[in-house]
Formats: C-alpha cells, structure tokens, sequence
C-alpha cells in the first residue's frame, strides 16, 4: 500500500539585514531551510553588522501523490528550490511571518500571482533533494498522449457559400445586397 502524502519538519532560516531605501527600514529574505528541524522561534543563529540569521520557525513540508509532477518540475530546474511563502506582519514582534513552504513551484507561483504574499526561492540541500526525488520516483505517473478522434458526423455535407442549412435563405448568404432602385431616383 502506497501513502498518499508525507511530511518533514523544515526549519526556515530568515536573514534580517538593514534596508536600501528610506521607505523600507528592514529586507527580510528566506535563505536557507534546515530538513528534519526542531521547533524554534526566531531564534538567533548568526550576526554580521547589522544582518542578522533567525532560525525562525519550523513549518511541516508535506508531498502529496497528486503533485508529483509539480515536484518533478521542480527537481527538474538547474537548482532545485523549496519555496517559501512570506507575509508582511506589522502587529507582530517581527516585520515577516512565514505563512508555508512548498517543494511545487506551482503552488508557488499561485501564491506570487496574488500579490498578497512574498515568495522566496531556497535551494535546496541534497537530503531534501534526494527525499523529494524517492517521493516522485515512487508516484509520480507519465500521462499518456490520446490523440482526440473525430465524431463520425459527416461535415462535408454542407454546400460551400449556403451558410447555416437551419436558416431558410433563397440566395447565396455572401451575395452583396441590393440596392433599391428607388432610393437611387
């Protein structure tokens, strides 16, 4: 019996460094993901100046059977990546909350389409690659081409220049109309 889905703990490392504009104080970046992490929040792993590394938080990373090929595609690409998902959060005691992380560039892209969110690409460290590789080498399925076959309606029926045969006509449909000899006087 084969599972339908399986998951990982993925911790995810945030790098806080100072920002380039006036408008913006702070430039959150996804950039790292740490598989098989424990629990954390925001807790420090590296200082440099004023940047700063957060093992932020640990989301749980699940494959499921129906996504295969959205993960092949991914695995497919020169640097496989794992994508996280940010979201601003002014309330919060950080400026960044990390809403999931995703191995389907797919889902992904459905993400960064609405513009609600950021969508930071990681690559990802060869343990995660291997993982995901096993995950669709065991579910993943190539769809068969099936080429469409034609009704077996006869269209060649039709007289070419008659238009539709539902609409009684006693001319050509692409006759130029007439003009009313009246209107000419």
């Amino acid at each position: 019996m084969t599972v339908k889905s399986i998951s990982m703990p993925l911790g995810i490392v945030i790098r806080k460094s100072p920002g380039v504009t006036k408008w913006a104080r702070w430039s959150w970046r996804a950039v790292a993901v740490l598989p098989g992490a424990a629990p954390a929040n925001w807790k420090e792993l590296r200082r440099d100046g004023e940047a700063v590394e957060y093992h932020a938080t640990t989301v749980t990373l699940e494959l499921h059977r129906a996504e295969a090929e959205a993960y092949l595609t991914g695995l497919s690409t020169r640097i496989p990546a794992i994508y996280v998902v940010l979201q601003d959060t002014p309330d919060g005691a950080q400026d960044m909350g990390i809403l999931l992380a995703t191995a389907s560039p797919y889902e992904a892209q459905d993400y960064a389409d609405s513009g609600e969110e950021t969508v930071e690409q990681v690559p990802m460290p060869d343990a995660l690659v291997a993982w995901v590789r096993e995950f669709v080498e065991e579910h993943h399925e190539e769809e068969v081409f099936v080429k469409r076959k034609r009704g077996k309606k006869h269209v060649d029926l039709v007289e070419d220049g008659k238009g539709d045969a539902r609409i009684k006509q006693m001319s050509d449909v692409y006759t130029s109309p007439r003009l009313k000899r009246e209107a000419m006087h």
